[in-house]
């Protein structure tokens, strides 16, 4: 949720009966992510958590900066991805924070369970953003994950409404998580443009770009997308990061806060083509609750005869 996970969109969750997430590298320094808190915190007295997304980097962000101001605030949630979190722990137990690490496969969810991550969040090959590289989508990887787990399990990826959660528990997790869905709400800060791309779209309208880089990411297809693919079919295995940088490094902004949407490619996931309103996000929790119960009560209890 890189520039959509502030302040405004989590405290919306939160305030609504979800677990609302501040976007900590958005925040691009530690004093920033102090303050999106305590932003936050003026919003809700709700809990809400931060996501912090452990990668690779020339320059890295000032990670240890980052767990000190997430421990000092107070928050006791933390969401983590990317790379193992496993340094970190020590820090984040210590002060009582409980780690969701998200996994987009089954050893890796395993492996988080067992360096002491407290859940883990499982991201089907459906999902926007980084689907991993193994490409299984969720009607095969949560019930593999739940048949392996013994901590909780919240499902990511394909998630929209209340057909989504039923089958998400049916698939043994523990809950769900949504990304694009809350892109398209009212409460989010990002440009109506974003917003009404995420309507228009199908789910037949995302694309999987740098495959040969192994950072496979799913994203809304746009002109930037094309040429991406594009240059990605004309170099094949020669490619490097630096001949699509333009169109996927730094682009954020432009596109999620100015509303250029050909600016670069963003992620999307293919539950697009489940979403056609822009609702509260009270609106949009409450009706996914209230539909869920009467799925379960009239139409699946039905079928017992």
């Amino acid at each position: 949720m890189h520039f959509v996970g502030f302040a405004e969109l989590a405290a919306a969750v939160s305030n609504a009966g979800g677990l609302g997430i501040i976007t900590g590298l958005t925040q691009r320094s530690p004093e920033r992510l102090a303050a999106e808190i305590e932003r936050c915190r003026a919003l809700t007295d709700k809990p809400f958590g931060v996501n912090l997304t452990i990668l690779p980097a020339v320059t890295p962000p000032d990670y240890p900066g980052f767990v000190e101001v997430i421990v000092a605030s107070g928050v006791k949630i933390v969401e983590t991805a990317g790379n193992n979190p496993q340094p970190f722990l020590p820090a984040f137990k210590a002060a009582g924070i409980k780690v969701i690490h998200k996994c987009t496969s089954v050893r890796h969810a395993v492996k988080a369970e067992s360096v002491g991550c407290d859940a883990v969040s499982v991201d089907g090959f459906e999902c926007g953003g980084h689907p991993g590289e193994d490409d299984v989508p969720n009607m095969i990887l949560l019930p593999r994950a739940a048949a392996q787990l013994s901590i909780p399990m919240v499902a990511s990826g394909g998630m929209a409404d209340e057909r989504s959660l039923v089958a998400a528990l049916a698939l043994g997790a523990d809950a769900i998580n949504m990304g694009t869905r809350f892109v398209a709400t009212q409460e989010a800060p990002v440009h109506r443009n974003v917003k009404q791309a995420i309507l228009a779209a199908s789910e037949l309208d995302t694309r999987l770009i740098m495959r040969s880089l192994r950072n496979t990411e799913r994203v809304l297809r746009n002109a930037a997308v094309d040429r991406v693919l594009t240059r990605e079919r004309e170099l094949g295995s020669k490619l490097t990061f630096a001949d699509i940088a333009s169109e996927v490094a730094g682009v954020y902004p432009r596109i999620m806060q100015q509303g250029e949407m050909d600016a670069g490619a963003w992620s999307c996931g293919m539950v697009a083509g489940l979403i056609d309103d822009i609702p509260t996000c009270k609106q949009l929790i409450d009706r996914i609750m209230t539909q869920a119960e009467a799925l379960i009560r009239d139409r699946l209890t039905s079928l017992l005869g």
